[in-house]
């Protein structure tokens, strides 16, 4: 008999299932209640606050002081023949308008320029002088060397912002004024500087070649030094550069320019470049103007140091007029350069400030659900009370038919819960993982009303429609392990505490998190009869197409009352005496888009109550006595599983698994042992990023436990001999980094392995935050 509702139930369902819901949840995961778990990891990249060019230019630069008047002695002056080197160079052509002086020539002083001038004193352009250009003396005096870009001394020596290296050369790398006109002031006066070098403030900057983040070892992008483009993204900071001793030891430094010239020089009397140990930055390539300016930067930090704290090598007046040349053509790059080191040091201490730990990372998951089913009819489950609630449901049998003992169910309400994780996992090495896992939920999935005794959450219920503990709103310790290196290539968990489903029977496209989304989905429903347990696993990565995961684990579930089950922390069972498993995993993975698992499980299965059966019974779903009502003791059990997921192209996939098991049982009665098989299997296809990056489409039709012998034993599971089918189709779609919707349909046919049950159709609608 139909209820009076459920048609109306249907339409709901119908209308949850199409997706008409408030959108709220992408995630990362960890384990399940009844099944499955793997690592999950959050990070948040946040922009780094702007610090304005100038403000930074202003704090960094230094100030030249005013140095003591020079004499001629002193200064670098040449009134002397120059010898062949000491040319003043100009890379750009002269306009055709007259080179011209500001003090009338002698009058001999004319002559075409179409020849070489002498060796001595001579000024040298790109290209041949117009013959309309105006005359130079081909005997000049000795002294009256051509400048640039400013009067000259008395002397008139050629000086270029910047004391003249050894050779006397004054080299320039630009283009002249427009007017390409070099002038020649007789009556120029020396520069004058009236504090001495060894009175500059000190600031406190550090060497070119100590980890701070003012050194800066690499750009990521290839320019000119001269190039006036770039950005401060170009720049990232190496910590472990090894110092050289000269600009010309930087190969991919072009040393043309007089600003490598210049640099060159203060580093061979500073050493305060750090470059790579083959004396390059970065390849064989040129500097960025970031790149330069982060040498210059180092520079200045050293001579800065030296100038504060030496008492005697005092820093040279000539290389005090270098550096502010160079600090002044490259203050765009070392304002930017200083801004973001003040960036990302203000948003190291704030992270420092408002971190959760110096060691633990937090990671939340909760899960919204909006959950119904109904089959149109009245659906048979084994049980003794039918109108109880599922898990307080009692197996039995007639006593004249000696057959399981068969009642009836009608469709559920709508439901709307929630389930929220909360992972702390805590690093003291850098390579371990102390992971302790909180839940809590109040969920109990509508199809949980058409379950025999024994199959609570399993067909149909999606795994994050549970509740976390025995009660609902219990917050419980889900997990609790630590996990270390022993080698680079062999780890080992342990603890009171592990979820098997974190390290065995993972799928790509079974991963209850964007996947396929039901409890017999998630994991093989032959696996485990210790989800969670106390123990120890060893991880092997034997090569890059080959694992080896082996472990041992007493039951320590969650779920399960102590009082009862828990047999790893009871005294009178232990971690070897009541409910453990031992599990083999084999990984193979020919390339990087197939994965082929192979797992052995062994079970020890503690009777409860005289029955062995679910919760703790696995591989065997359902309850199991002696065939006869009678009691059994505990039993042990095989299990031979194989997993894969497949990417055969970027936008679709195949997934599935097969399982076999055996179920020992051993009768307290003079009944005859027995056991009992089972088999399960399933077939998907997957298609990843379907109408958005991420989103992820799953269609997988499997069955969860096909008796294939033993069913005589079964006093709920077995049903009238049917096969019990499931379809399902998942939808993982994310709105943001941090929320997801994720509409899921099943259809379960044959259910709990009654042919003559109706169909029952489940609708789910979950919303997926992660922070």
């Amino acid at each position: 008999m139909v209820k009076n509702s459920s048609s109306v139930k249907a339409f709901w369902l119908s209308f949850l299932i199409s997706g008409a819901a408030v959108p709220l949840g992408p995630i990362a995961a960890t384990a399940q209640i009844q099944d499955t778990s793997t690592p999950e990891v959050a990070l948040e990249d946040s922009a780094l606050p702007t610090a304005t060019p100038d403000a930074a230019l202003a704090a960094g630069k230094i100030e030249i002081p005013q140095l003591a008047a020079i004499t001629a002695e002193t200064n670098s002056a040449v009134d002397r023949a120059l010898p062949d080197t000491d040319a003043a160079w100009v890379n750009s052509a002269l306009r055709e308008t007259d080179a011209t002086v500001d003090r009338a020539l002698p009058e001999t002083d004319i002559a075409k320029v179409e020849r070489a001038l002498p060796q001595t004193d001579a000024a040298k352009v790109d290209r041949a002088l117009p013959e309309t250009d105006a005359t130079v003396d081909p005997a000049l005096p000795e002294t009256d060397i051509a400048t640039v870009d400013r009067a000259l001394p008395k002397q008139d020596i050629a000086i270029v912002d910047r004391a003249l290296p050894e050779t006397d050369a004054a080299t320039v790398d630009r283009a002249l004024p427009k007017q390409d006109i070099a002038i020649v002031d007789h009556a120029t006066t020396t520069p004058e500087i009236t504090e001495a070098i060894g009175e500059l403030p000190p600031q406190k900057l550090e060497i070119a070649n100590s980890p701070q983040s003012q050194q800066v070892a690499e750009a990521s992008k290839v320019d000119d030094i001269s190039s006036e483009t770039g950005s401060a993204d170009d720049l990232s900071i190496q910590e472990d550069a090894a110092q050289v001793t000269s600009v010309s030891q930087l190969s991919d430094v072009r040393p043309t320019d007089w600003a490598f010239q210049a640099l060159q020089s203060l580093v061979e009397r500073y050493g305060c470049i750090a470059g790579y140990p083959d004396g390059t930055f970065r390849g064989n390539r040129a500097m960025t103007r970031y790149e330069f300016a982060a040498g210059l930067n180092a520079c200045l930090d050293q001579i800065t140091k030296q100038i504060g704290g030496s008492t005697g090598n005092l820093v040279k007046r000539e290389d005090l007029l270098a550096l502010q040349r160079l600090q002044e053509e490259f203050a765009a790059e070392l304002a930017t350069l200083r801004g973001r080191v003040d960036a990302l040091e203000a948003r190291t201490a704030e992270l420092e400030a408002n971190q959760f730990s110096t060691t633990t990372k937090l990671n939340g998951f909760a899960w919204f659900n909006l959950t119904g089913a109904f089959a149109g009819d009245r659906v048979r489950v084994e049980a003794t009370n039918g109108n109880a609630a599922p898990l307080d449901r009692v197996a039995g049998r007639d006593p004249v038919t000696n057959r399981p003992i068969v009642q009836r169910v009608d469709d559920p309400e709508i439901t709307f819960s929630q389930l929220v994780w909360l992972t702390l996992t805590t690093s003291f090495t850098g390579k371990d993982e102390l992971i302790t896992q909180l839940a809590v939920g109040n969920g109990n999935s509508p199809a949980n009303q058409y379950t025999s005794t024994g199959f609570f959450n399993t067909f149909g219920t999606p795994f994050l429609d549970q509740t976390a503990g025995a009660n609902p709103n219990e917050v419980i310790l889900r997990e609790l392990s630590y996990r270390f290196p022993l080698t680079n290539s062999l780890q080992v968990v342990v603890g009171p505490r592990i979820n098997f489903y974190r390290y065995f029977d993972n799928n790509k496209f079974n991963f209850f998190v964007d996947g396929a989304s039901s409890f017999n989905s998630n994991n093989s429903p032959l696996l485990s009869a210790t989800r969670r347990g106390a123990g120890a696993l060893a991880l092997w990565d034997i090569g890059r197409a080959l694992k080896l995961r082996f472990g041992y684990l007493g039951e320590s579930t969650e779920f399960l009352p102590t009082s009862v089950f828990n047999s790893a922390s009871n005294p009178s069972q232990g971690l070897f005496g009541g409910t453990n498993t031992t599990t083999a995993e084999l990984t193979f993975s020919p390339s990087n888009r197939t994965n082929l698992r192979f797992l052995y499980s062994r079970s020890n299965i503690q009777q409860i109550g005289g029955l062995i059966g679910s919760p703790n019974s696995k591989p065997l779903n359902g309850v199991a006595d002696d065939g006869f009502g009678g009691r059994l003791g505990n039993a042990t059990a095989n299990t031979y599983s194989f997993n894969f997921d497949w990417s055969v192209t970027r936008g679709f996939g195949l997934f599935g698994r097969y399982g076999y098991a055996e179920t020992n049982i051993f009768p307290k009665t003079n009944r005859p042992d027995g056991t009992i098989k089972n088999q399960s299997y399933q077939l998907g296809v997957a298609f990843p990023d379907l109408f958005k990056e991420g989103a992820l489409l799953t269609v997988s039709y499997l069955v969860p436990f096909d008796f294939t012998g033993g069913r005589r034993f079964l006093v709920s599971g077995g049903g009238n001999g049917g096969t019990q089918y499931e379809i399902e189709a998942t939808y993982y779609f994310p709105l943001t980094d941090h929320v997801s919707i994720v509409p899921a349909f099943y259809a379960i046919g044959n259910p709990n392995n009654f042919d003559n049950n109706p169909t029952i159709f489940v609708g789910n609608l979950r919303t997926q935050f992660s922070f």
